[in-house]
């Protein structure tokens, strides 16, 4: 497509999707202005999942929306091994067991009856594996420990993703319907104009991928997208999750230190309850380390076309402590501007220019000419690693 030529689609009262820039392919813009803190928009995910490893460790999240499960004291215990702590304002808690439910065969858990019929009437049907859950003959089960076996901690993507999205089509009355939702991804496995490969589809993972397909294919094969089933359907099926899955953690304690910051206190217990909060989160680092809340991996279909900046202008967040995102403005964003968020983390954001490059071409296959990445150009072709090393080395 050509540069000058100008295709737009409203999505949404306040953004629409441009086609204009032919190097970055879709792109996600304004359509009135924002000041800093402004929700941009909202949106749930087409399908999201739990990572296996986060449910293998009793994170307890909802099957379907992926909001915590455990009271925030209960999980406060969990995690600092500590059976005995409580919390202050048990009533900034909005975590409800009491309207927990579990599927009748299975027992997986939902937050609540909602929860549990969208699954079913969605894809659980097909994943319901009865009271064969922990049967390790089942080629569901089999699959699950495959994958763990693969992709250890930390987790960046689930195969259980892939197999919602399966048995999405599967169970649907209109499949070309729901296969056109997923046919809006980025979903190739390499960049031909920069030679990138995605870190997944790299020698060492072949095997591995290869033993993947053909468990999938004996537990989910279906006719109507058996091209998903073949070596390179498969290897585009991963390249999906891979660029466009989104990050997802859901926390009780987190929810319940957000309403704590809502009471109307004197400065002084204002200052107590600051504290506490601060030590608590000292004894958690301390125990759990950085592993802190339910965690697992959505595909949106809106924040999917959101491009990628080291000077993100919004971010991502997860207000209600289910799957539900909050694009949010980070700086005021006149009408007509691109949406950018970070696909990095806080942390690799702040590595140098050469780590950030690395890690967003071995993910997300392209090579990012933000304006940080820009003014850092003339920067030596280190990472921040090797640029430790070598303080060190002179330290000594």
């Amino acid at each position: 497509m050509a540069a000058s030529v100008q295709q737009k689609h409203d999505c949404d009262d306040n953004v629409e999707i441009s086609f204009e820039n032919v190097k970055k392919g879709k792109s996600l813009i304004t359509k009135k202005n924002f000041n800093e803190g402004d929700v941009l928009f909202e949106e749930r995910p087409l399908v999201s999942s739990q990572f296996l490893w986060n449910e293998f460790y009793k994170y307890e999240a909802c099957e379907y929306c992926l909001c915590s499960l455990e009271t925030a004291e209960n999980q406060r215990r969990r995690l600092t091994e500590n059976p005995a702590l409580t919390l202050p304002h048990p009533e900034c808690d909005v975590t409800d067991p009491s309207t927990n439910v579990k599927c009748p065969q299975c027992q997986v858990t939902y937050c609540c009856p909602e929860c549990q019929k969208r699954a079913w009437e969605e894809y659980h049907q097909t994943l319901c594996m009865g009271s064969s859950r922990q049967d390790e003959n089942h080629p569901l089960y089999k699959l699950q420990e495959m994958w763990r076996n693969i992709h250890f901690p930390p987790e960046s993507c689930s195969i259980m993703l892939i197999a919602k999205m399966i048995a999405l089509v599967k169970q649907s009355k209109n499949k070309s319907a729901v296969l056109e939702k997923f046919s809006g991804f980025v979903k190739t496995t390499e960049n031909e104009d920069e030679a990138l490969v995605h870190k997944m589809m790299g020698e060492k993972f072949q095997e591995p991928l290869e033993m993947l397909r053909q468990q999938m294919t004996e537990t989910m094969y279906d006719d109507t997208i058996q091209h998903w089933f073949t070596p390179e359907g498969f290897c585009s099926l991963f390249a999906l999750v891979g660029r466009n899955g989104q990050g997802i953690g859901s926390s009780s304690i987190s929810a319940w230190v957000k309403n704590c910051e809502e009471l109307a206190l004197s400065d002084e217990k204002k200052e107590e309850l600051d504290l506490f909060i601060d030590q608590l989160y000292e004894e958690l680092e301390k125990v759990s380390g950085s592993f802190l809340d339910c965690e697992g991996s959505g595909l949106y279909s809106l924040q999917s076309t959101c491009n990628h900046s080291c000077l993100p202008n919004a971010e991502i967040t997860f207000p209600y402590n289910n799957n539900v995102m909050a694009v949010v403005a980070k700086e005021k964003i006149p009408s007509g501007q691109e949406i950018c968020i970070s696909y990095l983390s806080e942390c690799d954001l702040s590595r140098s220019r050469h780590s950030r490059q690395n890690i967003l071409k071995e993910n997300y296959l392209f090579t990012c000419d933000c304006p940080k990445c820009l003014s850092e150009a003339d920067e030596p072709d280190v990472t921040s690693d090797e640029e430790d090393e070598e303080e060190m080395d002179e330290d000594n």
